[in-house]
């Protein structure tokens, strides 16, 4: 994400490696797919598990005070914008079933930089145009985790409720150059949120299928408001591998103690899950 006043002052790279960097997980699950071993339906323990590496293009739009002192800002960043600040990025989806009680899981980290370069104003005792530069360096990570119970379990569609904890942990680290000397100043701050949600599985053909997932959460016990919403259609590979592409909204409302994380992420997703 931007900070502050350098949000419409960064000049914009193209950084194929940071590209490289964000896809990597999608690229290994793939590969995993035409790798793994044919594997039972149903393992011997009643488990029933996927693993589902994905790149989730988004944007963010919102508005963020990442210095409990500093002013909110607005932002808005597409996907290319988020690009040419990105130095890591990943994002990974976990599901298991035995029975009819099943697990959810989605974690996400990105870890951004944004630079500018500008000159001071006329300051009391030093001339006017010293040359300034500064780096925000924000990591972002965002864990959720769900368990429930499959409540509609038919040939074509089955139906969970889910129920969990949704963890945010926001970093961020000013770094200012002037007059030969640098300073730095570091901040970092973290909720938990209460969700609840669904997840449905259809049947189109046999090969095709399509998965919805949502989820809301917040009621002021961590931030005020947050939910999320997953949709995509899915093709089979082979009996433990398939790929998916889709859209993803996350949306989360937290101000607390002066740091103001209100923002929205939302873009295409694609991946690859490896089931066993």
């Amino acid at each position: 994400m931007r900070a502050g006043c350098w949000q419409d002052k960064h000049p914009h790279y193209a950084k194929m490696g940071d590209g490289l960097k964000f896809i990597a997980l999608p690229l290994l699950g793939l590969a995993a797919l035409w790798t793994a071993p044919a594997i039972a339906q149903d393992s011997p323990n009643g488990w029933i598990v996927q693993i589902s590496p994905y790149l989730w293009a988004t944007g963010l739009d919102g508005d963020v005070s990442p210095f409990r002192s500093g002013p909110t800002v607005s932002i808005e960043k597409d996907f290319s914008e988020v690009m040419d600040s990105l130095n890591l990025g990943g994002f990974i989806n976990f599901w298991a079933r035995n029975g009819r009680f099943v697990l959810s899981g989605d974690m996400m980290f990105v870890d951004t930089t944004d630079s500018t370069a500008g000159t001071l104003p006329a300051l009391p005792g030093l001339p006017a145009g010293l040359p300034v530069s500064g780096d925000v360096d924000t990591t972002q990570f965002m864990a959720t985790v769900q368990g429930g119970y499959r409540f509609h379990d038919a040939p074509g569609l089955t139906v969970d409720g889910l129920a969990g904890l949704r963890f945010w942990h926001i970093s961020n680290e000013l770094t200012v150059r002037a007059l030969g000397q640098s300073r730095r100043f570091k901040e970092s701050f973290s909720w938990v949120d209460p969700v609840i949600g669904m997840r449905a599985l259809a049947r189109i053909s046999e090969r095709w299928s399509f998965q919805a997932q949502a989820d809301v959460g917040g009621f002021g016990m961590g931030s005020d408001q947050t939910w999320s919403a997953l949709g995509t259609f899915n093709y089979i590979i082979t009996d433990n591998g398939s790929v998916s592409f889709g859209y993803k909204i996350m949306d989360v409302d937290y101000d607390d103690d002066g740091h103001v994380f209100d923002a929205r992420l939302q873009g295409p997703v694609i991946g690859a899950t490896w089931r066993f």
